[in-house]
């Protein structure tokens, strides 16, 4: 299983190719293609690497699916003894991005258009039988 951790907005991402993550929203339309350069860590089938803080040449590319708002936060401050209340709520604007590849050093090695997995010889042989 392939995987990266990457940083965006102050936050901090494990992300999958193939999986959707609400971020802060960018500025960006519906079906952009937004890059993730900001990548700390990436793990593909058991080999790892760690920046020292990014990893370099690795990015992260994903299209932005929709524009929302998160969860309702109620603020509520009071003053005991001084009838003060305050109350106020909060809605915070995300956009829905859909993770497409992981690159290192320009080669995708999950997602879209990624090389073949380990059970494409299997499947040639599966193949060569069928034709027989």
């Amino acid at each position: 299983m392939t995987y990266a951790i990457v940083e965006t907005s102050g936050t901090q991402l494990r992300v999958e190719p193939g999986r959707f993550y609400d971020v802060d929203r960018l500025a960006l339309d519906v079906d952009d293609q937004v890059t993730l350069d900001r990548v700390l860590f990436v793990s593909n089938d058991g080999e790892s690497v760690v920046g020292q803080p990014v990893v370099e040449g690795a990015t992260v590319v994903g299209s932005v699916v929709s524009h929302l708002r998160g969860r309702k936060v109620i603020v509520y401050k009071m003053q005991p003894k001084k009838k003060t209340r305050k109350k106020q709520g909060h809605r915070q604007e995300l956009t829905r991005v859909m993770i497409n590849s992981i690159e290192m050093n320009g080669k995708v090695i999950a997602g879209e258009s990624a090389p073949a997995q380990a059970d494409a010889p299997a499947k040639a042989a599966v193949e060569a039988e069928a034709e027989s």
